[in-house]
């Protein structure tokens, strides 16, 4: 099942404490486009009764099950891109542009 670093679930809790949000259910979206990339996005949802659930580093993680299937085994991590500009990003083995994460 997907999976969040410490880093990224600490930016996921500032973010919904920062937008008023107090019980955190985040929803993570994954499709693939015409072109074979992979399209992902995440925001605070609420969990439907289709939904697969998991809890990860203390944030409630809600996805379809179509999601669930494209992220398996994925990690998002919130990583410096460039000197001092952080992104949340995805590391998906089952994404043909896959790059494992660095350790620190």
């Amino acid at each position: 099942m997907i999976k969040i670093s410490p880093k990224a679930a600490e930016q996921i809790r500032n973010a919904a404490q920062q937008a008023g949000v107090t019980d955190v259910v985040l929803r993570v979206a994954a499709k693939i486009n015409p072109d074979g990339k992979y399209e992902y996005g995440f925001g605070f949802d609420d969990r439907s009764p289709s939904d697969l659930f998991v809890e990860c580093e203390g944030v409630k993680i809600v996805l379809s099950p179509q999601t669930g299937e494209l992220v398996e085994d994925a990690l998002i991590d919130f990583a410096e891109i460039e000197p001092g500009k952080f992104e949340f990003v995805f590391f998906n083995p089952n994404d043909p542009d896959h790059k494992a994460p660095k350790s620190d």
